[in-house]
């Protein structure tokens, strides 16, 4: 009887485990479908849900750790006071605002961004348009060394290489000088940079804070993968900078120099630039920093407004003005991104614009220092060049730069890429020109990177391999995912 027993035992336990295991994969499967739907976008849902129900055991923890942008509370209530503060302390400088006159383009801009992103528009600025990543860099060190009150650094990269150590020492002599210097780094992006001068700084008198640093505390808590990806920087009252560049040297990721554009600016926008620095600082420490009205540039007046996004807010920003600059084109609409992975709104922007007869080019870098990126990237081109919209892939560099200009009356400049990652999870920064002239000179720069640029045609693409585009499909399923 005990041998019967226990050669039952032998055969039904591992059929019972067999059971639960099957139980288990489908209680999950179904969980799933009726929880990932109501926490996130449908198409990321559709992602989510494909790999959920391939591989049950895998996808639950992944959605778990990466599936919805959430932030902590706190977070988002210090965010929500920080754009309040914004828009009151606007208040009393109307005289600055800038009022569109004979452009139904801003006119319709403005407002939009205005609501999106708290900050007017204002006159009275100056730019300078920093295509050289030499120059970019060398004008940055000069204005930190002729600051004489503060220096505010925020960037999502700082690497430890002949730039981030310039930047440290440039940083050390103002300290030095009295300057009051703050660095906000993110806490991915800059761990090499930050394990190499964090304390360095801090010694000299710089004040340096990590920006989303992860871990259990309740402040700091949110998805794993959220990333501050600004690149601001603010000295005195006098300048400021808003671009693509980090704090590195080009070839920080070997095989893919890079080729940015950076905005110097002065006049009011440096404000609001402080602005976004002082809101990110009060995030991350609860200290509220004071921030000085800047007087109309001499000499020049160009209208300006930034548009900073990032989970924080209540609508994604950085996408619904791109999607509104798309529609809004009526003649030419240039994009230049290094990741191009869009929601089926920005796509669909894309295609109508290019069948309503406006000229679209979208500039890509031939390089790609992410492979998946790349081939999900891949599998829209079909769909938008037989639209009409006109692809190029820049050769010489990895082409890092992230702009846009809309006809001859608009440009955007900053640190958003046209892909789902830029529009829902980074906090990004972009500045809008309201201007000929910087549009004119974006345009000399886009002239420059089409000159130098591989042109995609539909007859060529489609006779690409069969594998490739079996690649590309598989790769795109996971657009929400990256």
């Amino acid at each position: 009887m005990n041998s019967f027993l226990h050669q039952f035992a032998e055969w039904v336990t591992p059929f019972s485990a067999g059971v639960w295991l099957l139980a288990l994969d489908w209680v999950i499967r179904l969980a799933a479908l009726l929880w990932i739907p109501t926490r996130t976008t449908p198409a990321a849902a559709r992602s989510w849900l494909l790999l959920v129900g391939f591989l049950p055991l895998v996808g639950l923890p992944l959605y778990l750790l990466f599936g919805h942008p959430w932030l902590s509370r706190e977070r988002v209530r210090r965010q929500t006071l920080a754009s309040g503060v914004i828009r009151e302390e606007q208040a009393p400088h109307g005289a600055l605002r800038w009022l569109p006159h004979g452009s139904d383009t801003a006119s319709e801009m403005v407002p939009l961004v205005e609501r999106l992103g708290d900050f007017m528009p204002t006159h009275g600025n100056d730019i300078e348009l920093l295509d050289d990543y030499a120059a970019s860099l060398k004008a940055l060190l000069a204005d930190i060394d002729g600051a004489s009150e503060r220096v505010h650094l925020l960037y999502y990269l700082l690497f430890d290489d002949a730039v981030g150590e310039a930047v440290c020492q440039s940083l050390e002599r103002a300290a030095a000088r009295g300057v009051q210097c703050r660095l906000l780094l993110d806490a991915v992006g800059a761990k090499r940079g930050l394990r190499r001068y964090a304390r360095r700084l801090r010694k000299a008198g710089v004040e340096v804070h990590v920006m989303l640093p992860g871990g259990l505390r309740w402040r700091r808590s949110g998805r794993m993968d959220l990333r501050n990806h600004r690149k601001v920087a603010v000295i005195d009252s006098c300048a400021g900078y808003v671009g693509s560049q980090n704090l590195a040297a080009p070839d920080f990721v070997r095989g893919f120099p890079n080729r940015e554009l950076v905005a110097r600016v002065e006049g009011p926008v440096v404000a609001h630039l402080e602005g976004v620095f002082a809101s990110d600082w009060y995030i991350e420490t609860g200290q509220r920093l004071q921030v000085k009205p800047v007087p109309a540039a001499s000499g020049a007046n160009i209208a300006m407004q930034l548009l900073p996004s990032g989970p924080a807010y209540p609508f994604e920003n950085a996408r619904d003005t791109v999607n509104a600059l798309i529609h809004l084109a009526q003649r030419k609409l240039v994009l230049t991104t290094p990741y191009f992975v869009p929601d089926d709104a920005t796509l669909s922007a894309l295609r109508i614009a290019a069948l309503s007869g406006v000229e679209v080019q979208l500039i890509l870098s031939a390089s790609n220092n992410q492979r998946l990126t790349a081939w999900a990237q891949d599998s829209y081109y079909d769909e938008l060049l037989a639209s009409g919209v006109r692809i190029a892939l820049y050769r010489p560099h990895f082409l890092h730069a992230k702009h846009l200009s809309v006809d001859d009356e608009i440009a955007l400049v900053g640190s958003i890429n046209l892909d789902i990652r830029s529009f829902a999870l980074n906090a990004e920064i972009g500045l809008l020109c309201y201007d000929r002239g910087v549009v004119a000179r974006m345009r000399e720069v886009e002239a420059d990177y089409l000159a130098h640029a591989d042109i995609i045609t539909l007859e060529t693409w489609r006779r690409r391999a069969a594998w490739k585009r079996s690649r590309e499909g598989i790769a795109r399923l996971a657009d929400s995912l990256m």
